[in-house]
């Protein structure tokens, strides 16, 4: 792992995100990045033999509510508020292909 920060380190991994650094930046960046690494290298320290890997870190439910069937709108209550419609469509501009 990498002990040190420096300023080039810096400007690569900004290029690497694609992100344009101002020299301000760079310099504020570069302690901050170290202090990040720090704190990994602090995780790393920890034993983790007995933790069985997964996916979370909490257990996760799904909270999605189940399908109901229901009637839909009639097509008059649906258009009520359609600033344009054709028939019983939406009518909008056209955005796909000439123009004119």
């Amino acid at each position: 792992m990498v002990k040190t920060i420096d300023l080039q380190l810096v400007r690569h991994i900004g290029k690497l995100s694609r992100i344009e650094l101002s020299d301000e930046q760079v310099q504020t960046f570069g302690p901050q990045l170290a202090a990040i690494l720090d704190f990994f290298g602090k995780l790393q320290e920890l034993d983790t033999s007995n933790v069985e890997p997964m996916a979370h870190a909490v257990e996760i439910h799904n909270v999605l509510a189940d399908d109901v069937t229901r009637p839909s709108l009639p097509p008059d209550q649906a258009l009520a508020n359609a600033p344009q419609r054709d028939g019983d469509f939406f009518k909008v501009p056209k955005v796909i292909g000439d123009s004119q």
